[in-house]
């Protein structure tokens, strides 16, 4: 079933648009739950809340690239349970390395302000991206919002381990440099 029939399904109030989203979608959205979570019935959890959150967001919302959406709303759902069952420890794992990593270039934000913000610096964030040689972009974008290890990019780009987490440093230096001039300390 196309994208467009999906969301059709959804504004029309139709309960196969679950089962299609979950058809089509399902195994893309446990993916990145799993990345994030690390635990099947967490990452279960997180997709089964996407399905309700699109169903929510359907109407008003009609999302150009269903896909996307679906991902992001996982990702996001995702990351907040994953910073609630983490609250209290550090943990090891992809997720904790990930943010930490990412803590070195990004600005700390302050409550109200980091919300009002939180646009302006997506789109800075977009447009440093948007800059990018593709494989960089591409290996950036791997490790910081699919959340793969550093052995996985290594195997999906053919590149030696050392040289994935090489161009990562160098990236969050160019990041770093990026929001300065920016203003975003």
């Amino acid at each position: 079933m196309e994208d467009f029939e999906i969301v059709n399904l959804y504004w029309a109030r139709s309960e196969d648009a679950i089962s299609q989203t979950a058809e089509k979608y399902g195994h893309y959205c446990r993916a990145i739950a799993r990345r994030i979570l690390s635990n099947r019935e967490d990452a279960q959890e997180s997709v089964n809340d996407t399905y309700f959150a699109a169903w929510n967001a359907m109407p008003p919302h009609r999302p150009a690239a269903l896909q996307i959406f679906l991902g992001k709303i996982t990702r996001r759902l995702s990351l907040k349970k994953w910073r609630d069952q983490n609250r209290c420890k550090r943990g090891g794992g992809q997720t904790a390395l990930v943010l930490d990593e990412l803590a070195e270039s990004i600005p700390a934000g302050n409550g109200v302000e980091d919300q009002i913000l939180g646009a302006e610096l997506v789109r800075a964030l977009n447009g440093f991206l948007e800059d990018l040689p593709q494989t960089e972009r591409r290996v950036f974008l791997y490790r910081y919002w699919y959340l793969n290890s550093i052995g996985e990019i290594s195997r999906e780009f053919d590149f030696s381990p050392s040289k994935i987490k090489s161009m990562l440093h160098r990236t969050r230096g160019k990041l770093r440099s990026f929001l300065q001039k920016e203003g975003w300390e």
